[in-house]
């Protein structure tokens, strides 16, 4: 009830300015302020004021039936007055912003203050430069020009740094205008149901007005505020607004509010919207929260009485709303686990940082120590006051090369690649039916080891066409002649399809000619309207006699009741109730039966086995849903209790049984072998027929007769995953998930405890990462529990939508396959990229650290190295970023958690041109000048001109890299690297494009690049060498990667890794990008004190086993398994753990378990994995070894 006080202070402020709203019979403020009561009194406040809903679509001049006329300046005029519905986004960045987020960049900042500080030095000039007696440790004269030149090289660094922070402003920028577009489009997407001038349309959801008269229906989202104005067994579910996770009934005399945001879980109805947009109870909370700022000071303005109490009492309703507001948001932005690829390249950028930055501190010691025992101890030269500045000149000389060293060994490049990458491949993704909301779920599906796909719509067509009829002691194997059957039959399964089933499911004409006509609204209804159809029947004027307003009680479809009954009154004041529903439930509830006559007959549970052998198993078996169409009289008094369900809904008289079916959709068998053969277990996860459900397994080839699968109903599922106390086990989950194909007849919470299941199963080495299929609102639970949640664009509900990361357009199966093509692409562009980088990082460090070391100056200057490292990187990652996937990525298997970011082939690739550009580039370094016959550029003075010796190094080194890129194309150890070459223009424009602009560096680059303008021949040799890339990249293929064991991996993710990135993001996701970047810090500090707190745990974890004696633990649910999914806890136990002062909890979580779960043991790792690279995977060792001991399992981990 936090909105009380809210309600009053708007209705005492805003009454007097009610002048607006003259033409209508209400204002905006009343109604808003009508909004924000709950329950009876809001229907106390209605019958007071207005008198009832009638009166209230009145004064908007709207009527419950026809809806509004629908004419523009009526509109318009609506609009105006009451406002539009669309809450008004925040603002993006802008582009200055972004600028300054770049600049925060350590790398970047070191670099800047480097060239501010060699700029300042070049521009003093001490009086004692004339001074002979100072060192200039390597001779040679200076002139005068090149001593002006001396600025050069600071000022080039920093253009390099301003073009580095355009690149990665712009490239932010571009993101997050993508992501507005994307997001601008899920919601141009979303149209909703109203009744306009007696014509049922659907318009965008920003389209509605107030007075629009809205048809909701189970799975909506509701987009505006409203009163219920008729309508059956309506179930709301509130929780997004109120916290409370029960269903509300909403009735007409009861309970009347629908609010915005809030989803239908169950039955249908109407509505006449009264607040839209920021008016609207959602639109307030995200007002408040700041989204649209610039409403409130409107409203400001407005209410100019506001006084400090009124403000006051503004706060109640953040506190009591805010909160679950904030988490709708955060779940739209981001699932809270950090994508396996960020924390793989995390990890691997930690790994290079660090190294980069003991060489470049080497490298400057170095140099410092050589120049001043050169000069103090072995010239024996005295250090005097007005040398002082020459010295310092050279000390920054040797900070900037060491910088460097650092800059080279970084790669900026990395976030760029997997930025334009994954937005790349989200782009082309569109194309083929794949709008990602998520841009990880993008890279998540590569390594996607399971789906769990709904069978209706998206396995198959979602064209119900009856095809199997049993209609009086018959069993029809086509449509049956309609004369055939007896005329009261037909009477009443005409009445009981027409009027049994929801009044917007319709069959229109078809749109074109010779197509088939359009199915509107629940499929499987179509299918039995469709029946009508063909049996000659129409079912338009028994709706028509009985409209929706006379039916006298509604019991809808739920997954619980899995049936839908309809009572109506005959004009005798009796009742007959109509009933349809799943064959197998709504036949244990029938105790007569039509016969062909037409009259009923007794039907016992003989009759009913007999039945069910005969008529549904072999449609079941046909891959047909069965359906039980059935009816009851009952007297007109005394009136039933209608609440009593269960003796409501009993002692039916089935009046015929219909087979259903569902077409397989033609590409589906050939999608789903590309999955299995690509390493992707398909399950089928549906609510039909267990017989129905293996039928269409079969088709589509989900199993294969003669295989070793198990297909389930969710019975004897939930049977076999529980203990005694009926707790589910994940021990027991793990014995059925691996052979587990077809699980029918199950419940949403089966879906969603099965994912789980999945997921938290340590029963394979590697975690298993689980894409999910979902289109109903009960899917909502496993869609978000699942590492990838597909919805359905077409017939999937918003909630849904709202739940999954990627929603499949064209609702089709095959769709997922493209995005598991896409996924694997990702990894593989980045890995290429890798490849290519780190070849790039590994020799310019080790030219650069030696190069100073030997000649005290790097043979790469500065200003080379940044044309190297940060324009060539960016633009290769663009180049091996877009490269297009192929089939071939379908045919090898998943990588998995675990998979090292850079493989042993990539090592050896890796390391194998190394070797080639390193002796090459030293080759040239030691006897260049002897070879081209030129002047040596070794031990040149300060300022000294450039060299032909140093420019051709520099040529030479930039063309094998420009080679290597096309090396790099291939990751697997393929031969043929310009494999597709040209499919890629990208590629193509990239590298000749690099190649120019070398030219044009060389030839014209003169003393900013230290290059000397070269001859034809000395670039022919510069190409020439380059060319070797190509021919001893396919030396390098001939080596087998099997016989390089000494090779480590790099950038892998063991489970210990994911745990405190886990803990960290809990709190960090309250916030947004920019603080994020700011608390990177902070993240760092917390993870070394993660580690320091691990290993403590784990030694008090081992005191403990020792000295407890080993026993078998109470429970097998780890510590891990709780940390790893914080977000979406739904039925797990344990406390929500705070973040640093965790250490308690779970230690004592650790001894009470015996320190059994591997979770403490992974943990451990990271005591041991700062020294040595472990490559055995701790998991599974340590499940397989005994589960009480984890002194066995380290050893065996070790």
């Amino acid at each position: 009830m936090g909105d009380m006080t809210n309600s009053d202070f708007y209705s005492k402020n805003q009454r007097n300015e009610s002048g607006h709203g003259g033409e209508f019979g209400c204002t905006m403020e009343e109604l808003r302020s009508l909004m924000e009561l709950r329950g009876t009194e809001a229907v106390v406040k209605i019958k007071e004021t207005y008198g009832d809903t009638e009166a209230i679509c009145r004064r908007l001049k709207t009527s419950p039936v026809e809806g509004l006329p629908g004419t523009a300046p009526d509109l318009e005029k609506r609009k105006q007055i009451f406002g539009q519905n669309f809450i008004p986004p925040k603002k993006p960045k802008t582009f200055l912003q972004l600028v300054w987020e770049a600049l925060q960049d350590v790398t970047l900042i070191i670099l800047e203050i480097a060239a501010i500080i060699s700029l300042g030095l070049s521009f003093y000039h001490p009086p004692g430069e004339s001074n002979e007696g100072c060192a200039t440790a390597q001779g040679g004269a200076e002139d005068e020009g090149e001593a002006e030149a001396g600025w050069i090289e600071g000022a080039a660094i920093l253009l390099s740094v301003i073009c580095v922070v355009l690149v990665t402003a712009f490239n932010d920028w571009s993101k997050e205008k993508q992501f507005r577009g994307l997001q601008s489009r899920i919601e141009q997407e979303q149209k909703f149901t109203v009744v306009r001038a007696g014509q049922v349309v659907q318009i965008p959801v920003a389209e509605i007005v107030v007075g629009d008269i809205a048809q909701i229906k189970y799975g909506d989202l509701l987009p505006a505020d409203g009163l219920f104005i008729q309508g059956n067994d309506l179930k709301i579910d509130e929780s997004s607004l109120t916290g409370e996770s029960d269903q509300v009934r909403k009735s007409v005399d009861k309970d009347p509010m629908l609010l915005s945001g809030t989803h239908v879980m169950e039955g249908s109805g109407r509505m006449v919207v009264t607040a839209v947009g920021v008016n609207s109870q959602t639109g307030i909370i995200f007002t408040l929260l700041g989204a649209g700022g610039e409403e409130e000071e409107k409203k400001d303005k407005k209410a100019k009485q506001q006084d400090g109490a009124a403000a006051m009492e503004m706060q109640p309703l953040k506190s009591a709303e805010g909160g679950d507001a904030d988490d709708k948001k955060k779940a739209n932005m981001h699932k809270k686990e950090k994508s396996v690829l960020q924390g793989k390249l995390t990890k691997l950028a930690v790994q290079i940082g660090k190294a980069g930055l003991v060489m470049s501190a080497i490298t400057v010691i170095i140099l410092v120590l050589y120049f001043t025992v050169d000069t103090f101890v072995v010239n024996k030269k005295p250090w005097l006051p007005e040398c002082t500045p020459v010295y310092v000149q050279y000390f920054v000389k040797f900070f900037i090369i060491g910088v460097t060293v650092l800059v080279v060994a970084v790669p900026e490049g990395l976030p760029l690649a997997v930025t334009i990458s994954l937005a790349y491949s989200v782009k082309k993704m569109m194309k083929d039916n794949n709008l990602v909301r998520h841009l990880d779920a993008c890279e998540t599906m590569g390594n996607a080891t399971a789906i769990c796909s709904d069978k209706t719509g998206t396995l198959t067509t979602n064209r119900m066409t009856v095809v199997q009829a049993y209609i009086g002691d018959v069993h029809y194997k086509e449509i049956p002649d309609p004369s055939s059957i007896n005329a009261k039959t037909m009477e009443l399964l005409v009445n009981a399809i027409a009027i049994n089933s929801a009044y917007t499911t319709k069959i229109l004409p078809p749109e074109k000619e010779g197509a088939l006509p359009r199915q509107v609204g629940n499929k499987t209804e179509c299918g039995l309207l469709g029946f009508v159809l063909d049996l000659k029947q129409d079912y338009e004027p028994v709706r028509n006699q009985m409209p929706e307003e006379k039916l006298y009680k509604v019991y809808t479809f739920n997954s619980v009741r899995k049936s839908m009954s309809t009572v109506i009154k005959l004009p005798d004041e009796s009742f007959r109730m109509y009933s349809k529903g799943a064959s197998e439930i709504v036949l244990k509830k029938c105790c007569k039966i039509l016969n062909a006559a037409g009259e009923p007959r007794v039907f016992r549970p003989r009759d009913r086995d007999d039945m069910v052998k005969k008529v549904i198993e072999p449609m079941a078996c046909d891959g047909l849903r069965t359906i039980c169409v059935a009816f009851r009289d009952f007297p007109g008094s005394p009136e039933p209790d209608w609440d009593n369900e269960n003796d409501i809904l009993n002692d039916l008289t089935c009046i015929c049984v219909v087979g259903i079916e569902d077409p397989v959709r033609p590409e589906v068998p050939e999608a789903i072998r590309k999955c299995q053969r690509a390493g992707i277990t398909v399950r089928m996860v549906t609510g039909d027929n267990i017989n129905t459900a293996r039928a269409i397994a079969i088709k589509c080839g989900i199993i294969h007769p003669g295989e070793d699968f198990l297909c389930l109903e969710g019975k004897e599922f939930n049977q076999r995953i529980r203990n005694e106390k009926g707790e589910i086990e994940q021990e027991r989950i793990d014995k059925i998930w691996p052979k587990l194909r077809v699980l029918a007849r199950s419940s949403p919470t089966d879906k969603h405890t099965l994912v789980k299941g999945i997921i938290d199963s340590t029963h394979t080495e590697q975690r298993q990462v689980v894409a999910v299929t979902g289109d109903g609102t009960n899917d909502g639970p496993a869609l978000k529990k699942a590492d990838v949640g597909f919805a359905m664009g077409i017939a999937g509900t918003d909630v849904a939508k709202e739940a999954s990361d990627i929603i499949l357009t064209d609702d089709n199966f095959s769709s997922i396959v493209k995005a598991v093509m896409w996924g694997r692409n990702v990894y593989d562009s980045i890995s290429k990229f890798l490849q290519f980088q780190l070849t790039v990082n590994v020799v310019a460090v080790i030219v650069a650290f030696t190069g100073a070391c030997i000649t005290q100056d790097s043979p790469l200057k500065a200003v080379q190295m940044l044309w190297v490292n940060l324009i060539m990187d960016t633009f290769a990652s663009l180049a091996l970023a877009t490269e297009p996937p192929t089939e071939t990525l379908l045919l090898r298997k998943p990588y998995g958690r675990n998979k090292p970011l850079i493989s042993r082939t990539m090592m050896k690739n890796i390391l194998g041109h190394a070797v080639y550009q390193l002796t090459l580039i030293f080759t040239l370094l030691f006897v260049g000048e002897k070879m081209f016959q030129i002047d040596s550029g070794r031990n040149a003075p300060l300022h000294s001109p450039p060299s032909e010796h140093y420019t051709i190094i520099f040529n030479t080194f930039v063309m094998m890299q420009l080679f290597n890129e096309i090396n790099a194309r291939k990751i697997h150890g393929e031969r043929n690297v310009f494999d597709g070459i040209f499919r890629n223009p990208i590629f193509c424009t990239i590298v000749l494009g690099t190649f120019a602009i070398q030219i044009v560096i060389v030839q014209f680059g003169g003393k900013p690049f230290s290059c000397a303008p070269l001859q034809l021949d000395q670039w022919l040799w510069c190409i020439f060498i380059g060319l070797g890339e190509l021919v001893w990249g396919q030396v390098i293929a001939t080596i087998p990667t099997s016989r390089l064991k000494f090779l480590k991996e790099a950038g892998r993710l063991t489970q210990k890794e994911e745990i405190p990135e886990e803990e960290l993001n809990e709190d960090v996701e309250e916030i947004d990008h920019a603080e994020r970047e700011l608390r990177r810090g902070q993240i760092l500090w917390f993870r070394g004190l993660n580690r320091i707190q691990t290993q403590i745990r784990v030694v008090k974890a081992f005191r403990s086993s020792l000295y407890e004696g080993l026993e078998k633990p109470e429970s097998r649910t780890s510590i891990h398994n709780f940390m790893a999914h914080p977000e979406f806890r739904i039925e797990d136990s344990q406390p929500h753990i705070p973040l640093i002062d965790d250490t308690d909890l779970e230690e004592d979580a650790a001894l009470k378990q015996n320190s059994s779960p591997p979770s403490s043991l992974n943990k451990n790792n990271s005591a041991i994995d700062s020294g040595i690279n472990l490559t055995t995977d701790t998991s599974k060792s340590a499940t397989s070894s005994s589960p009480g001991s984890p002194i066995h399992s380290l050893e065996t981990s070790l």
